[in-house]
């Protein structure tokens, strides 16, 4: 009898405590006990891990399995294995074999399930993207309340200030702008800007060329 550790793989296909179903491929590394070979032989036969694994596996798959949800499946896909490992080598230790690594190697949900997930996903993608929305439009609102709030100040300082100062600042602004007027209008060609002094008339000459 060959007492070489030796892999094997074991497939199930089993339901959820939500009863979807799932396929699994388990990845086990097997080799029996030297000192029980003689038992091995006379009970199990030289083909006892063909009988035995199997067997066994699906099993302890189908009872595992069975405990969870679709989703806790992939959640808690580290936890479960774990579980089937140690369930395993429990029940393998029965038949006087021991598991060197025992892993999850597949798995793979129902085709309704799967669409049911992707559908879930393409959902909190969009609640996401709204509450997204909905807070730039809040801060959009608060950005046009600050603006709003500081051109009333604004104003408000304006109009505290002409009211302070009566009429003189409106003057300035008078005085300014015939400033900037008289400017533009001096280097303008062919046209002479006179003062009129405190009579406030002014007088604009066009000096042009005779055609």
């Amino acid at each position: 009898m060959d007492i070489r550790t030796k892999p094997r793989t074991i497939h199930s296909s089993t339901g959820t405590k939500d009863l979807q179903m799932v396929n699994l491929s388990l990845r086990v590394l097997s080799r029996p006990q030297e000192g029980k070979l003689p038992y091995i032989y006379s009970q199990l036969g030289i083909d006892f891990e063909d009988r035995v694994l199997p067997s066994i596996g699906n099993e302890v798959l189908k009872a595992v399995v069975a405990q969870y949800n679709a989703e806790e499946l992939l959640s808690k896909r580290a936890l479960i294995s774990q579980q089937i490992r140690a369930l395993l080598k429990e029940r393998a230790e029965v038949f006087h074999l021991i598991l060197d690594d025992v892993s999850i190697t597949h798995l793979t949900f129902g085709r309704e399930f799967a669409k049911a997930i992707e559908n879930k996903q393409v959902a909190q993608q969009e609640a996401e993207r709204q509450t997204w929305i909905v807070a730039k439009s809040d801060q959009e609102r608060k950005a046009a309340i600050i603006r709003a709030e500081g051109e009333a100040e604004a104003a408000r300082l304006i109009s505290t200030a002409i009211a302070e100062a009566g009429n003189g600042i409106i003057e300035l602004r008078r005085i300014d702008t015939a400033k900037e007027v008289a400017s533009i209008i001096a280097k303008a060609p062919n046209v002479s800007y006179i003062p009129g002094g405190t009579s406030g008339s002014n007088l604009l000459l066009g000096i042009g060329k005779e055609l």
